[in-house]
């Protein structure tokens, strides 16, 4: 981050950079909490997410207004402005991020009572980690303004894609093996769905991160595959 003559400016920009820090971690864990309460059929874990969730959405209030209030009293140029214009960009991909693990969460607590075919988790699983994973990763590069972190996270998108194809034929057997399966497995097949699209915010994150320090865009079609 630059210094500023104005060190109230450099406070303004710290406080936010301090707001998305805690949105990340609370994101986070909700994600994590979410996956763990689906996994092991945890009905209080699962209500403790979608408890956490109204947090998410007053910080990312709170950084808009602080980032809308320093634009207009700063006028900042070039970097400092992408920072600001990014910040909000990436509170309301961590926000979306926290409604993805809130409807897990919800999920989990709806197949609680009607557990099936526990090795139709495994795949989920297996995705829940690798998202937890990414948005851990574009977290850290956020933090350490590192392009490489952040570009490796954008790289690994396709992983989590595939996977979730594997997933749903998985699923799709499962059903068909037993139709007494098909409630469970559909409630497992949003929740694959939702893994993937927080994937997909991780990756959003990680092209905010490579324009806000370079200030150029990364290709508009994301790479089908790992380089």
């Amino acid at each position: 981050m630059n210094d500023h003559t104005v060190k109230a400016y450099d406070a303004e920009l710290e406080s936010i950079g301090r707001k998305i820090a805690e949105m990340g971690g609370i994101a986070e864990k909700m994600l994590v909490d979410a996956m763990d309460a689906l996994v092991g059929l945890n009905v209080d874990l699962a209500r403790s997410v979608v408890e956490s969730d109204p947090r998410l959405d007053a910080l990312q209030r709170e950084i808009e207004d602080m980032a809308v209030l320093t634009i207009a009293r700063r006028q900042p140029m070039a970097i400092d402005l992408r920072q600001l214009v990014g910040s909000i960009h990436i509170a309301g991909d961590l926000e979306r991020t926290g409604d993805l693990a809130k409807n897990i969460a919800k999920r989990a607590i709806k197949v609680a009572n009607d557990p099936r075919v526990p090795r139709a988790v495994v795949g989920l699983k297996h995705m829940g980690d690798l998202a937890a994973l990414q948005l851990k990763d574009v977290l850290d590069a956020y933090a350490a303004r590192n392009l490489e972190r952040a570009r490796a996270v954008w790289l690994r998108d396709a992983e989590l894609d595939a996977l979730e194809d594997s997933v749903f034929r998985d699923l799709l057997t499962f059903m068909m093996e037993d139709p007494r399966n098909i409630s469970f497995c559909t409630h497992l097949l949003f929740c694959s769905k939702n893994l993937e699209r927080v994937g997909d915010h991780a990756t959003n994150i990680a092209e905010k991160i490579h324009y806000l320090m370079t200030g150029a865009s990364l290709p508009a079609n994301r790479p089908k595959g790992v380089e």
